[in-house]
């Protein structure tokens, strides 16, 4: 179907802390008892908090799931993952580390993936383009200098919010008091303390545990029913004492301090080799999208064999106080990325005040890290893989009023971010017109989807775009408020006749009778062309050489007005349309 529709198709290998049993997605169950990790205690243990085994599932808080990162569960199988051979070198299963076990099971499912996809025959290149690495990767507990503190670079803090240590304590079964914290308006702020007592119930698998049942061979100096950690030295489990509290911010081998970037640079790096490897050793020549840490420093290879021609940035981003809060603040926000960079002598100074301010830093951070990429990776394209908001803001309350005047705004800042940040592109993460649910659609129809069905906040995202340009792109930008795209390039030569500079206009916005254009030279048509089954409006301009600018205006309403006029009516547009097709949806 996406080939039939005529859609670019990258692979994206999807985890959320590490799997749906500890809170997100990704990897299966059998994970987690090959790393001798017992799931079923994570609630007790608080190694990890998940929905559906929370006290009461109906309070559970919004987007504490992404804490579990800094949980022991999280914290212990991602270290495994990626530095098992260094820092837990008797964790042997099946005769490997259990670095190289996950990590060849891991390979060896995509490269499997791949040759299926290649045996189809007609989707390599034509529709599938590329791999991404694993989504979000998270070095767990690789160079934090010291067990007993926060490390430095973890900003969320939501809930019990336990040090390293008290981690490894209470997933021990020890009683630990640990902080616990809330997310306002200025970020984490500390609420008070509370007593985690998992009453001897431990994280770790039973040292009767049968391992049969999934047919590995664990090493014996590995013992089950002790803490993987205590069992490399790291802390003393007959006194409850820390006797390496570095351990994880140096190599055990060398004794070599290593520094937050040395992840990345060494741990995250080998993994990549080996998949870019198994990928390209049956998609020949595809596009490798190398997705480092999210808002870490990229790996520094520019210049390396690793600075491949075919290799894309790919980088997330989100508004962290919109995404935390889940309510578009129109009055202030933070440059958390200037933070995280040293740009500000305190972080006060990140403050931004009002909606234009906000939206320009937004821009501004989009465009710093984008800018980042080349510094450390070389001349490669920046794209954004994840970026988007959260829908249900305001406890929901669109869905019950129909007014989705916040999610406009937030969506508006974000592509207004994107265009003006340089980079080559995006995938929006999430929209779909109906919620999503893991059991079946009930048999009523939801205040949402009466209220809008299918389009929720369309003005925003649907949004003109060049798509080809004869020249090198300056700037573009949709200004939703006036209706009003821009574009300016710098072209070295005259447009010939079979290949002008040709950008989508949206029939939302730009209905054909409502259109009005500006160009700095040339001429241009409008036409509606048939492509992979859909219309699509494109305005095509011939130009001369050198700068070159184009400016075109649509129909100019007001926010959230679309699909209420009528046929007669000045705001008769593209959804009042599509409303007298009854059966359709609008995609």
């Amino acid at each position: 179907m996406a080939k039939e529709y005529g859609f670019y198709v990258f692979m994206d290998p999807h985890q959320d802390v590490w799997s749906r049993f500890s809170g997100g997605s990704g990897a299966p169950l059998w994970t987690w008892y090959a790393c001798g990790i017992d799931p079923r205690s994570f609630s007790t243990t608080q190694a990890a908090v998940v929905h559906n085994t929370y006290p009461d599932p109906a309070t559970f808080p919004k987007m504490i799931w992404s804490t579990n990162y800094t949980r022991l569960a999280c914290q212990t199988i991602f270290t495994l993952f990626w530095g098992g051979k260094e820092y837990a070198p008797k964790a042997i299963i099946d005769g490997q580390n259990i670095s190289d076990y996950l990590q060849g099971h891991y390979i060896a499912a995509c490269k499997h993936l791949a040759k299926r996809i290649h045996e189809a025959g007609d989707l390599e290149h034509d529709c599938i383009i590329g791999w991404e690495t694993v989504n979000e990767p998270h070095r767990g507990l690789i160079s934090v200098q010291d067990l007993t503190a926060y490390p430095a670079q973890q900003k969320l803090h939501k809930g019990t919010s336990p040090t390293p240590w008290q981690a490894m304590l209470t997933g021990s079964g020890r009683a630990c008091e640990i902080d616990t914290y809330d997310f306002g308006s200025f970020g984490p702020y500390k609420t008070g303390r509370e007593l985690v007592d998992p009453e001897g119930m431990t994280m770790w698998l039973s040292k009767d545990y049968d391992d049969t049942k999934y047919g590995w061979k664990r090493d014996p100096e590995w013992k089950l029913g002790e803490c993987i950690w205590a069992q490399h030295g790291v802390w003393d489990a007959s006194t409850d004492t820390l006797l390496k509290k570095d351990y994880f911010g140096k190599s055990p081998q060398t004794g070599e301090v290593l520094d937050y970037e040395g992840y990345t640079n060494l741990f995250f790096m080998q993994h990549y080799r080996k998949y870019k490897e198994a990928i390209r050793s049956v998609f020949k020549d595809c596009f490798m999208l190398l997705q480092p840490p999210v808002l870490e420093i990229p790996p520094t290879i520019k210049g390396t064999d690793d600075d491949d021609p075919l290799m894309i940035f790919a980088t997330h981003y989100y508004d962290g106080l919109t995404l935390i809060t889940k309510h578009w603040n129109r009055l202030y926000n933070v440059d958390v990325f200037g933070v995280m960079r040293g740009k500000y002598l305190a972080p006060a100074f990140a403050l931004k005040v009002g909606e234009t301010a906000i939206r320009n830093c937004l821009r501004d951070q989009l465009e710093a890290i984008r800018k980042e990429g080349l510094e450390k990776m070389g001349i490669h394209p920046c794209l954004f893989t994840e970026i988007g908001i959260p829908y249900d803001m305001d406890d929901k309350k669109a869905y019950k009023t129909g007014d989705y005047g916040s999610q406009i705004l937030a969506m508006d800042a974000n592509h207004y971010a994107l265009e003006g940040s340089g980079a080559s592109g995006f995938t929006l993460w999430t929209y779909v017109g109906t919620t999503p649910s893991i059991s079946s659609r009930p048999s009523g129809t939801s205040a949402e989807l009466r209220a809008t069905p299918g389009y929720r906040a369309a003005e925003a995202f649907v949004r003109p775009s060049p798509l080809k340009t004869n020249g090198s792109v300056q700037k573009y930008g949709f200004d939703l408020k006036s209706c009003t795209f821009t574009l300016s390039l710098e072209a070295e030569k005259p447009t010939v006749e079979d290949q002008p500079t040709e950008i989508y206009l949206p029939e939302f916005h730009f209905p054909i009778t409502r259109i009005k254009v500006e160009v700095s030279g040339g001429k241009w048509t409008i036409s509606t062309d048939e492509e992979c089954g859909a219309a699509v409006q494109r305005l095509r301009w011939w130009h001369g050489e050198g700068e070159q600018n184009i400016k075109i205006e649509g129909v100019k309403r007001k926010a959230g007005a679309y699909g209420e006029g009528s046929a007669d009516s000045d705001d008769y547009g593209y959804l009042d349309q599509c409303r007298e097709l009854a059966s359709c949806s609008i995609m």
